[in-house]
C-alpha cells in the first residue's frame, strides 16, 4: 500500500518526490490550531453548576436550603419549588457527571480544614464553592429529610395563626420606633426633614466637589430654605445602555398635584435593555424621540424657583440619572425609617400611610411614573401635617411583616398543588421514581439512614474501604451519599489549634521592611505601606542597627502585594527589603500562598484595594469593561457599618478575572491589587475569630527602653 501524503488522505501524484514529514514542534502548533478552530466552530460542552448567588450570603446555608438544592438536582425544576439561595444551570446535563453525589466527612470543621489547608489539595481545587451548615443533632437525617416536617396544610395554618396574632394590635413601645428616636414624638418643620450634607454623601447623593461628579450640573437652588419652601416630587425612569444606567423618562409634580414636567429622553449610548416592566418604556415608544439629557437639564434648572426642595423614593438614583446636584432633598425611603437600614417600598408606604393602591394597573405596562412621582409629594406633606407619632402609632414594621407573611401564604398556596409537598424527603422523591440511593458508610455508624427499605447501604470497615467501593458503587446509583468518619480531636486540643491558627495568620499578614535611615519620614512611609491595604497596626522596631517597620495587614492580599510591590526598591536612598516573619508557623508561606492562588475559588477572584463609596456605580456604569463579572464582594466595618476601602471582585475565568485587574490598576483607575488569596468561606471564618486577634489601627511605637530619645516620631 503507497503512503498517503500528510494531512490529506490522499495519495502522491506520480513522478513527484515524497514530501519532507514536518518537524514535531511545527505538527504539534499545526495540530493545536486545527483544535482552536474546530473548537470556535462547535458549540462549548454545557456542564451542570451553581450560580454565583452564592456569595449573596455569609458563606452559611440552613439544611433546608441544602436539602432543596438536592431535590432540584435529583428531580428537575418542574417537580420541586425552584431554590432561593443559588441556582443550578443546565440541570439537564446532571447525566453528564454521573449523577449526585454527597461526601460527608464527619468530625471535620472549618479549623480543621485551615489548619490541614495544604493536604486537601484536591478539595480546594475540585469545589469552586464552600459554605457553612449549622450544627445538626443528626447530619444525614436532617439533610435527607428521614424526620418527618410540617404537612402543606399544618404550613398554612401556622402562617395563618401568624398572619392573625401581626394583624392584632399590640401594645406598641413609641420609643423603640425609629421615627420616633430620630424625630421625636411632636410635629417637625419642613427643614428638620431634609437630607442633610452628611447624610447625602453616606447614601451616595451626588455633591459637588466629589470625583464621580465632575461633569454633573447644579440646579442653581441656592436660596433660603425655611418651613415654607415649596416641594416638587421627582420620578425618574432609567434603561439599561452600554454605559450602565440611563434617563429615559422624567417626572416632576407641583404641590397641588399637578405635573409641571413629563419628558421621554433619548440616551446618548446604545440601549441594551428598556426595563418595560418597571418603565413602561418600548422601542417603539422611544424611536421618535429627539429630546436628549441637555435638554431635560436646562428645562429642570428654568423650572425650579431657588429654593425647592425635591421629593422621591430613593432619591439619589434619580439625580444620579439626571447628572445633577441638588442640595434641599428629602427622600421618602429615609424620611420613614426602619429598622436595621431597610427602606419600605414606594408601593406599601402609599398603602399603608395614604391608602392608596399603586403600580398596580393591569391595562399598562410599567409603573405610573406621574402616580409615583405625586404619591412621594402626599408621603412627604402627611408626615409635614400629622407628625412622627402618628407614623409610629400606625406601626409600619408589623405591617410590613403582615403583608410579608400573607405573599409567603399566597405563595404557598399558589405552589401547594402543583409540585411535591416541602416535607417530601429525598428518599421519597427517589422512591417516586422507582430508584434507590446509596449509603456508604463505616461499620460504627448508627444513623436511621443505614436501616431504611429505599436505602441500599454498604459498610466499610475502614476510609480506605469506603473510597474504594465509592469508585466501584457510586456510578450505579442516581444518588449516592459516601461518609467518611474521623476521630474528634479532644476540647483541648481544638482550643489549641484555634488559637495556633489565629496566630498563623496574623503572622503571614504581617511584614517586616527595612532597613531605613535613622531621619525617615515616618509619615511618608506610613502612607507608603498603608497604600497596599488595610493596617491593623504599624510598628517601629528599633532592636536593629537601623530602624524598620513591622506592619500587620488585615488581609493577606495587602500584605503579598507589598512584599511584591517594595522587595528591593530604594526608599530614600536605601535598598531595602520586605519579607515575612521566620517562624515554625510561617516556613512553609510560599508554598501556601502558592495553593491559595490555585484555589478553585480563588482563580477568577481579584483583591482591589483604594476603592472609594461609589466604586460599584463606577463598574456598574462601565461594566461592558469588564464582562464576566459575577460578583462584587464589599466588606463592611464591623464598628461602624461603613464599606472599606478593599473589595474582591469575581469572575467567570482567570483570564478575565487578570484582564480586568490590568484595567483596573493601570492609569485611569489607579487602583492597586492582585489575584485573591483568601477564599470566602475563609474570610468569614477569620471575620469570626474571638476578638483577641484584632489588633488597634493606629501607629504605634515601640523603642527599647535606652533609645527611647533616639528617633522622633511625626505623623
Amino acid at each position: 500500500m503507497k503512503p498517503e501524503m500528510e494531512g490529506t488522505g490522499k495519495q502522491p501524484e506520480k513522478g513527484r518526490k515524497r514530501r519532507r514529514a514536518p518537524n514535531k514542534v511545527f505538527g504539534a502548533a499545526q495540530a493545536m490550531r486545527t483544535r482552536w478552530r474546530l473548537q470556535e466552530r462547535l458549540p462549548e460542552t454545557k456542564k451542570a453548576c451553581l450560580s454565583a448567588i452564592l456569595f449573596a450570603e455569609n458563606c452559611e446555608v440552613t439544611h433546608d436550603q441544602l436539602c432543596e438544592l438536592l431535590k432540584y438536582a435529583v428531580l428537575g425544576k418542574s417537580s420541586v419549588p425552584k431554590h432561593s439561595w443559588c441556582q443550578l444551570f443546565h440541570h439537564n446535563h446532571l447525566n453528564n457527571l454521573n449523577n449526585v453525589v454527597v461526601f460527608v466527612l464527619q468530625g471535620m470543621s472549618q479549623l480543621h480544614f485551615y489548619r490541614f489547608y495544604l493536604e486537601f489539595g484536591f478539595l480546594r481545587k475540585a469545589f469552586r464553592y464552600k459554605f457553612r451548615l449549622p450544627p445538626p443533632s443528626n447530619f444525614l437525617d436532617d439533610i435527607i429529610g428521614l424526620k418527618k416536617k410540617q404537612t402543606t396544610g399544618d404550613l398554612s395554618k401556622a402562617l395563618e395563626g401568624s398572619l392573625s396574632s401581626a394583624g392584632s394590635k399590640a401594645s406598641i413601645n413609641l420609643q423603640n420606633d425609629p421615627i420616633i428616636q430620630k424625630y421625636g414624638c411632636k410635629k417637625v418643620g419642613l427643614t428638620r426633614c431634609l437630607l442633610t450634607k452628611e447624610e447625602m454623601k453616606t447614601f451616595h447623593f451626588p455633591l459637588q466637589g466629589f470625583p464621580d461628579c465632575e461633569n454633573f450640573i447644579l440646579t442653581k437652588c441656592h436660596g433660603p430654605i425655611t418651613d415654607n419652601s415649596p416641594l416638587f416630587g421627582l420620578h425618574c425612569e432609567m434603561c439599561l445602555t452600554s454605559k450602565g444606567r440611563e434617563l429615559m423618562h422624567i417626572t416632576l409634580v407641583a404641590e397641588g398635584g399637578c405635573c409641571v414636567m413629563d419628558e421621554l429622553v433619548k440616551p446618548e449610548n446604545k440601549i441594551l435593555d428598556y426595563l418595560t416592566s418597571f418603565s413602561g418604556i418600548t422601542k417603539k415608544i422611544l424611536n421618535p424621540v429627539t429630546t436628549k439629557l441637555r435638554d431635560v437639564q436646562r428645562q429642570l434648572k428654568g423650572l425650579l424657583p431657588p429654593d425647592a426642595v425635591l421629593v422621591g423614593h430613593s432619591l439619589d438614583l434619580d439625580l444620579r440619572a439626571l447628572k445633577m446636584i441638588h442640595p434641599y432633598v428629602i427622600d421618602t425611603s429615609l424620611l420613614y425609617v426602619r429598622k436595621q437600614g431597610r427602606r419600605f417600598k414606594l408601593k406599601f408606604l402609599a398603602k399603608a400611610i395614604l391608602g392608596k393602591n399603586i403600580q398596580q394597573c393591569p391595562d399598562r405596562l410599567g409603573h405610573d411614573a406621574t402616580e409615583d412621582a405625586r404619591t412621594t409629594l402626599e408621603l412627604a406633606q402627611y408626615f409635614l401635617k400629622y407628625g412622627p407619632k402618628k407614623i409610629a402609632e400606625l406601626n409600619l414594621e408589623a405591617l410590613a411583616s403582615h403583608q410579608e407573611l400573607q405573599a409567603a401564604d399566597q405563595e404557598l398556596r399558589n405552589t401547594a398543588e402543583v409540585v411535591q409537598p416541602p416535607n417530601t424527603s429525598i428518599l421519597e422523591c427517589l422512591d417516586s421514581m422507582g430508584q434507590k440511593l446509596l449509603f456508604l458508610t463505616r461499620e460504627t455508624d448508627s444513623s436511621q439512614l443505614s436501616s431504611s427499605r429505599n436505602c441500599q447501604t454498604i459498610k466499610c470497615l475502614s476510609n480506605k474501604e469506603i473510597l474504594e467501593q465509592a469508585r466501584v458503587e457510586t456510578p450505579l446509583f442516581p444518588f449516592s451519599i459516601v461518609q467518611f468518619s474521623f476521630d474528634p480531636f479532644s476540647p483541648v486540643l481544638t482550643e489549641e489549634m484555634n488559637k495556633r491558627m489565629r496566630v498563623k495568620w496574623a503572622e503571614i499578614s504581617t511584614v517586616y521592611a527595612g532597613p531605613f535611615s535613622k531621619n525617615c519620614n515616618l509619615g511618608a512611609l506610613k502612607r507608603l505601606f498603608r497604600s497596599f491595604g488595610p493596617v491593623r497596626s504599624i510598628t517601629l522596631v528599633l532592636e536593629t542597627h537601623q530602624p524598620h517597620l513591622c506592619i500587620q495587614y488585615e488581609v493577606l492580599e495587602a500584605a503579598q502585594l507589598a512584599i511584591e510591590s517594595m522587595e528591593s526598591i530604594l526608599v530614600e536612598g536605601t535598598c531595602i527589603k520586605v519579607r515575612r516573619p521566620v517562624t515554625e508557623l510561617t516556613l512553609d508561606c510560599d508554598t501556601l500562598v502558592n495553593e491559595l492562588e490555585q484555589e478553585s475559588e480563588n482563580r477568577g477572584t481579584i483583591y482591589l484595594y483604594g476603592v472609594g463609596e461609589t466604586f460599584k456605580e463606577q463598574l456598574l456604569q462601565q461594566s461592558n469593561l469588564f464582562p464576566g463579572l459575577e460578583a462584587v464582594i464589599l466588606p463592611k466595618d464591623l464598628n461602624n457599618g461603613k464599606q472599606k476601602k478593599y473589595c474582591f471582585l469575581k469572575f467567570k475565568t482567570f483570564g478575565i478575572a487578570q484582564r480586568a485587574l490590568n484595567i483596573l490598576t493601570g492609569k485611569e483607575w489607579k487602583l492597586k491589587g492582585r489575584q485573591a488569596l483568601t477564599p470566602r468561606h475563609l474570610h468569614t471564618w477569620l471575620r469570626g475569630l474571638p476578638p483577641e486577634s484584632r489588633q488597634p489601627t493606629e501607629l504605634s511605637v515601640i523603642p527599647p527602653p535606652s533609645e527611647q530619645e533616639l528617633l522622633q516620631v511625626s505623623e
